[in-house]
């Protein structure tokens, strides 16, 4: 977040960039917050803050919730927008379908954001009952199932940088497991644990590569089905040859 101490740049926006420290303090804590205790992170009054509350409620930034302010998926779409973002989506979406047919479950594309995980598409599973999450969702990298990939697959550079990121958040400790599991999981070339915070769902992710290293994920949560379309030990080579599937369009198409 901005200091208001430095002085050295040309030009300065004191409203602008109080708006952007309450963006960037929400997208960071990645939970509802009160004006006072943004007040207290932010070293600024409440009434200081107020306004720029009211404005970015106001254009669809924020919203209200029970426990505070929280940010909507205005940014998000925001960022949707750009070009590459929009050609993997579209590259994406076919396979994503055939995956859903093929297994009987969702389909979910991720891409990493810093230190996080969010997922810019989904395709739901067929028939009438199946499990997925909301398009924006994010989660730390460092739980997310999708991130043991995206350290495992990543290059070497964007491995020590992220490892960088994620030892100040989580401690060396509990970063050396993350790592250790990442590793063992770009091995095997996908990864497959039960979810942590939902009963009965099995998180199966493969990678989808780029140029340069891992560019994005895609991942099924399994549930059981009665009747049985996929068995969950089938799922990972499906996912394998969809994800590989992106990654050679993707690839080509930068080459092109």
């Amino acid at each position: 977040m901005a200091d208001d101490t430095d002085d050295d740049r040309k030009y300065r926006a004191p409203a602008l960039e109080k708006g952007l420290d309450i963006l960037e303090m929400l997208a960071e804590r990645g939970r509802p917050m009160t004006p006072s205790q943004m007040s207290a992170l932010l070293g600024r009054s409440v009434s200081e803050l107020f306004r720029m509350i009211q404005v970015l409620e106001f254009r669809g930034y924020i919203e209200p919730s029970a426990d505070g302010y929280r940010l909507t998926n205005r940014l998000f779409q925001l960022g949707m927008a750009q070009a590459p973002i929009k050609s993997i989506i579209d590259v994406a979406l076919p396979v994503m379908r055939d995956v859903t047919l093929a297994t009987g479950q969702s389909c979910h594309l991720v891409v990493p954001s810093e230190d996080q995980i969010v997922v810019v598409a989904r395709i739901e599973a067929p028939g009438d009952l199946g499990y997925s999450v909301r398009v924006g969702y994010r989660r730390p990298i460092i739980d997310a199932t999708s991130g043991l990939m995206m350290y495992g697959k990543a290059s070497d550079t964007a491995k020590a940088a992220l490892r960088a990121r994620l030892e100040p958040l989580h401690g060396e400790r509990r970063v050396k497991v993350f790592v250790e599991e990442a590793e063992a999981a770009a091995a095997e070339g996908h990864a497959r644990r039960p979810s942590d915070f939902v009963r009965g769902v099995t998180d199966v992710v493969a990678p989808v590569m780029g140029v340069d290293g891992i560019i994005a994920t895609l991942i099924c949560p399994h549930i059981e089905r009665l009747p049985k379309v996929c068995d969950l030990d089938a799922v990972p080579a499906i996912l394998i040859e969809g994800a590989g599937r992106i990654s050679r369009e993707m690839t080509a198409a930068s080459q092109a």
